[in-house]
């Protein structure tokens, strides 16, 4: 991320208090660490066509990373790299869902469709903000997880109603991302702290979410996965063994060499 691209203050140009911060990092970690799994896929998608589609949602997600970071960083003299660099394993926010390995591309799909629908159901409601910030970022990005979620939605009818190798992956995808769904909707202490008006409640997106999801597992005879919740603590700090691993890659070059500019 360029230092030149962005100051600290965001396009509106507020600077946020600490609770709404707060919040606002967890949301902002989501988005960064998707992108950052995304971007794995570059040169190794099934068809060339996804290479450019899985990277430039990667982009968008790192988009809506930035906004958030930036607008964090307003807050505690920081920028948007010192944030996604600099921070450690338990410093960082991000919920279970969008830490999971991408798996093979099924695996990948059932967790956009996943993503894509909770993001939807977010950022409608995030546009009401009593945050002029967060409601811009919301906004502007409500359009782009949209897109997000015709792409999923999509490619999960495609293998789940194709052949038999594809739904059985495509269940199998589902099976693999379902138990981190129930963390989503589950409290988020930033969130509870955050000045009235600024959040939205995470329990309050499950029906939008189900609505989004549940006809689309149908219509692609695919079943929604019997599986136990997974005991996901992301906005605690708390993360699957998963995220180490992402951030010693996605932070090595920053680390090892600070303050470097191309």
């Amino acid at each position: 991320m360029s230092r030149a691209i962005l100051p600290r203050t965001t396009a509106v140009g507020e600077i946020a208090d600490e609770r709404t911060a707060a919040y606002a990092m967890g949301l902002g970690d989501d988005s960064l660490i998707l992108a950052q799994r995304l971007g794995e896929w570059i040169a190794h998608a099934p068809e060339l066509e996804e290479d450019v589609a899985l990277g430039n949602i990667g982009l968008d997600l790192l988009g809506h990373a930035r906004g958030f970071l930036t607008y964090v960083g307003s807050a505690w003299g920081k920028d948007e790299d010192d944030l996604a660099y600099f921070r450690d394993e338990q410093e960082f926010r991000s919920r279970w869902l969008f830490e999971q390995p991408n798996g093979d591309f099924a695996h990948t799909i059932a967790r956009q469709l996943l993503v894509s629908a909770y993001l939807v159901a977010l950022y409608d409601e995030l546009q009401t903000s009593a945050d002029p910030t967060l409601a811009a970022i919301a906004a502007k990005a409500a359009k782009e997880v949209a897109y997000h979620l015709d792409h999923a939605t999509q490619w999960t009818l495609r293998l789940g109603d194709g052949t038999d190798e594809s739904h059985r992956r495509m269940q199998a995808g589902l099976v693999a991302m379902w138990p981190y769904v129930d963390e989503l909707f589950s409290d988020d202490p930033a969130a509870d702290a955050a000045p009235d008006g600024v959040a939205v409640d995470p329990a309050s997106l499950r029906a939008a979410f189900d609505a989004a999801v549940l006809p689309v597992i149908a219509e692609a005879t695919l079943e929604v996965p019997a599986v136990p919740a997974a005991r996901g603590r992301g906005r605690l700090g708390i993360h699957s063994p998963h995220l180490g691993h992402l951030l010693a890659e996605m932070q090595v070059l920053a680390r090892r060499h600070p303050g470097a500019a191309w």
